[in-house]
């Protein structure tokens, strides 16, 4: 039995085993620790760490790139534990696994913080590149590289530069990096001081880096602000390239500094005096004055005044003659248009212009030419149920109704006369400049048309009793002629009787003679009668004849007695 004064070999393997923690339950197995190089051979260093043999690690390991490896005997390291004993009875050891575990746990404590880690792009994978990260391999993904992005990453790679940790995941060996998180917070951070630097209305220079369609990117300094399109002139930009181009320098004007979003609205007409002071005084409503259509749209057309100022052309206010038109059938871009001023409105920066109004008037330039009673000559346009419409001088319209068209027929017949694109002529009968209308007619210059004469020949007077035949009978009257071969009118519906029951047009036929009283004349000097008036003349007369009596009689018994003679 050996004694504790003279230790056996199995003691000493179990001191040995209580201090590493046993060889064989694999205490130093998964674990960094430190090492003693105790030689450099045949490309390798032998590490001696405590345990029962050393272990052999390839120089490379401990190589940077291409420096060298730097080592020494003596020197202490830090290596990986993979086995304690492979088959030729050395200890399984890595220098490589144990800078990764290291990197792992220096990774996680910065991850965990936020804080920026130091890396090198060293390779491209697909969908991005790998970064080391001191030891651990992390993947860079192709939009994480810039804010921008960059079609050669040549210039980036190998070179020490700060990433951002985005996920990791040290079971799976995972770590997602990005470049452009660190890019875009370092220029947050100088938007920032840069934004503290200024302030609305300050006049800064800058340079136009970017167009686009509504504006334009000016850098200032390091920090971008927006000139909008509606912000370069006064005057109207279609496109911004009309008036700046990139690289071009430019001294703006900043309007407006967003806090939160950090955005800069910049302006470059703030610099210049605005034309619309004072422009009511200076553009008077009445005024006519001449200026350039710059855009046409469905409701009207723009037309600059000044460098500016526009005014809007409704189509309303486009022509007088040419209604429900698109206005680029009456005037065309860049076009020199003579205008009225119709309204201002300076707060609005509204002007509201006329094209009709600086033409005149045609209808009251008709009116002036060619008074009531005068000959026209026009070309038939339109035919309608109710007459034919000319057209005549100036671009406008006459209207013939259809009882003028023709003497001794009906009005039908009469439209069924004339075709469209016939040239015919007439007399103006009437011209009304308010309502845009002008009333011909064609009977009226018929060779031996009738006159106004009643039956005894002489002309026709206002309360002439005369006897009519009926022409035509219509639901709102009768169409009669005095005598045989006399002036043509009308008897309205109200005018038939006295009664209700006598106001039918029915109750009478064509061929028919009545008596009726003239009660007066249409603008074509076409009578109008009246029974009504006939009957209401007759009673009159009657009261008047034998209101003196002394009789006694009563007004029906007058009346009787007068109607009784007078058939008589």
């Amino acid at each position: 039995m050996a004694s504790t004064a003279n230790p056996t070999r199995d003691d000493f393997e179990a001191l040995l085993n209580e201090q590493l923690g046993g060889a064989d339950d694999g205490g130093f197995e998964g674990r960094v620790v430190k090492g003693t190089v105790t030689s450099i051979e045949g490309g390798h260093a032998v590490i001696d760490v405590g345990l029962k043999s050393e272990g052999r690690i390839d120089l490379k390991e401990f190589a940077r790139g291409e420096e060298s490896h730097g080592l020494s005997v003596g020197d202490e390291v830090e290596v990986y534990v993979d086995r304690v004993e492979n088959a030729d009875g050395e200890a399984m050891l890595s220098r490589d696994r144990a800078r990764r575990e290291a990197a792992w746990d220096k990774l996680e404590n910065e991850f965990g913080e936020g804080k920026r880690v130091e890396g090198r792009i060293f390779g491209r994978v697909k969908g991005g590149f790998t970064v080391d990260l001191d030891g651990a391999v992390a993947f860079l993904p192709g939009s994480q590289v810039d804010i921008r992005p960059v079609r050669d990453v040549t210039p980036l790679m190998e070179i020490p530069q700060p990433f951002q940790i985005l996920k990791m995941d040290r079971r799976r060996g995972n770590i997602v990096v990005s470049r452009r998180a660190v890019l875009e917070e370092t220029r947050a951070e100088q938007r920032s001081e840069l934004i503290d630097k200024l302030a609305e209305g300050q006049v800064i220079d800058g340079v136009v880096k970017n167009i686009t369609d509504y504006g334009a990117f000016v850098d200032l300094g390091g920090i971008d602000g927006l000139l909008h399109v509606t912000d370069m002139s006064y005057k109207r930009v279609n496109h911004p390239s009309e008036v700046i181009n990139i690289g071009d320098t430019v001294t703006v004007q900043i309007i407006r500094i967003n806090g939160e979003t950090q955005r800069i609205s910049l302006g470059m007409k703030q610099l210049e005096s605005d034309p619309w002071d004072g422009v009511a005084a200076k553009y008077p409503v009445g005024m006519k004055l001449s200026g350039v259509v710059t855009n046409i749209t469905e409701y009207g057309a723009f037309v600059e005044l000044e460098a500016g100022i526009e005014g809007l052309v409704h189509v309303s206010e486009m022509s007088w003659t040419k209604k429900n038109v698109h206005p680029g059938k009456i005037v065309s871009t860049s076009q020199e248009v003579e205008v009225m001023v119709l309204e201002v409105d300076s707060d609005k920066r509204r002007i509201s212009l006329g094209l009709k109004q600086a033409q005149g008037n045609p209808w009251e330039e008709f009116a002036d030419k060619h008074p009531v009673g005068s000959t026209v000559t026009g070309e038939v346009k339109n035919a309608t149920e109710f007459g034919l419409f000319i057209g005549l001088d100036g671009d406008v319209d006459g209207m013939v109704h259809m009882s003028d068209i023709a003497w001794g027929i009906s009005g039908e017949d009469a439209l069924a006369l004339h075709r469209k694109g016939e040239e015919v002529q007439a007399v103006v009968l009437d011209v009304d400049t308010d309502k845009e209308r002008i009333s011909l007619g064609m009977k009226q210059l018929e060779k031996g048309a009738p006159s106004a004469e009643g039956a005894t020949g002489g002309a026709l007077k206002r309360n002439d009793v005369v006897t009519v035949n009926v022409l035509e009978v219509r639901d709102g009257g009768l169409e009669v002629q005095v005598g045989d071969d006399g002036a043509t009118g009308f008897i309205k519906r109200s005018d038939l009787g006295r009664d209700r029951d006598e106001q039918r047009p029915d109750r009478f036929q064509a061929g028919q003679k009545i008596d009726a009283m003239v009660i007066g004349f249409d603008r074509s000097k076409k009578p109008n009668f009246s029974i009504k008036a006939r009957q209401i003349s007759e009673e009159k007369q009657a009261v008047e004849q034998y209101g003196s009596s002394d009789s006694g009689a009563s007004l029906g018994d007058i009346l009787g007695e007068a109607l009784k003679g007078k058939s008589e």
